[in-house]
């Protein structure tokens, strides 16, 4: 039986599996790789700077002929916080002094050393852009509409107030949800697909598992295609998110330890050597719940008596910690994120050969399927 569904017409494609667009592993290199084994491969594009997107875009354009993707983030709570502080809660901008001192002491007991000041956080004008702010989502989205994307994905948030520029370009959009209200929500703005994840998924996920929610979603948006995401690490995830209606699916863990991954080697390293056990939801990294292996800077934060902030204000806090952690190749503090599939992950591969091993055990699950019923 061969992997196809609708979904490889609509984006031109021959497997219907997707990269899902991991912010720091799905480069240009890891995107281009997918997509020329057959997938789609999306850019993890969250916290590249507009210019820094457009050269990804580029980049990738040189390194395969075949559609590809990006993703960026657009919480809806970031515009909230932007727009109004009216309801009586402390500021966040308030708590920052505090938070930078937690973390200085943490760098203090861990011993790692603060990084040199990062010279491409600055756009080709020279302005500071502060990392998920309003301005700085919406510098993202003209990129990526004046770059005539093959597809974009909103990891976060609602697409919606550049949907028309899209749709005139040509652009194929979806957005990830992680409840069947949000998918109602997106569906009523024409997205192309809609990606249901699931609490098993790593980074920022829904409360709701991916066997639970991946058929609410499927049944709740009718015609739209659904990529089933959560807890995916092989191809029987996939056929089995298929079973429950998806199209296709989402795929990042199974791709974070592949050669053309931008993670660092100590991630993937602590990748193949982790259990289904290994994670934990927390908010110390962005400040939104997200799965993340467990590490000393996840367990601090659990004992702390403060509260990690809401996003962007915990990425200040924690993007200092991660980076020496990573120069120090840290895995016990930056190990990285990560699905509950962790368990799946043997080797370090070319995103190739995952990707065949994928649509092999997917095409051989689906074919015992049928011969069963």
């Amino acid at each position: 039986m061969k992997l196809h569904s609708p979904l490889c017409d609509l984006f031109g494609i021959e497997y219907p599996i997707v990269l899902a667009g991991m912010g720091g592993a799905s480069t240009p290199e890891l995107a281009a790789a997918v997509s020329n084994a057959g997938g789609l491969g999306v850019l993890g594009a969250a916290a590249c700077q507009p210019e820094e997107l457009r050269e990804w875009i580029r980049r990738t354009r040189a390194l395969t002929d075949k559609p590809f993707g990006v993703d960026t983030l657009l919480p809806a709570s970031v515009r909230r916080t932007a727009q109004t502080q009216d309801d009586g809660a402390e500021d966040p901008a308030d708590q920052l002094a505090e938070h930078l001192r937690f973390a200085r002491e943490f760098m203090d007991r861990e011993q790692l050393q603060a990084p040199a000041p990062r010279g491409d956080r600055q756009n080709a004008s020279g302005s500071n852009l502060q990392v998920f702010s309003k301005a700085f989502f919406d510098a993202q989205m003209q990129v990526v509409i004046e770059e005539r994307v093959p597809v974009y994905a909103a990891g976060l948030g609602n697409p919606g107030p550049w949907m028309a520029e899209m749709q005139y370009n040509g652009t194929r959009v979806m957005a990830v949800v992680g409840a069947v209200r949000h998918a109602i929500q997106v569906a009523t703005i024409g997205l192309d697909a809609i990606v249901a994840q699931g609490h098993d998924a790593g980074g920022h996920n829904s409360p709701v598992g991916a066997m639970a929610l991946i058929p609410q979603v499927v049944d709740a948006v009718g015609k739209i295609p659904v990529l089933g995401a959560g807890g995916i690490g092989d191809g029987r995830g996939v056929a089995a998110a298929m079973m429950l209606g998806a199209a296709g699916g989402w795929i990042g863990t199974a791709f974070l330890a592949a050669e053309e991954s931008g993670i660092a080697q100590h991630q993937k390293q602590a990748l193949v050597e982790g259990t289904e056990e290994g994670t934990v939801i927390s908010r110390s990294v962005t400040g939104k719940p997200a799965r993340i292996i467990r590490s000393k800077w996840t367990d601090a934060w659990e004992r702390a008596e403060i509260q990690p902030l809401p996003m962007p204000y915990q990425g200040i806090v924690s993007g200092p910690v991660m980076a020496a952690a990573s120069a120090s190749g840290r895995a016990d503090v930056n190990p990285g994120f990560a699905g509950q599939g962790m368990g799946l992950i043997k080797a370090i591969r070319p995103a190739a050969d995952i990707l065949r091993e994928i649509v092999d055990t997917a095409e051989a699950s689906l074919s015992r399927a049928t011969y069963f019923i």
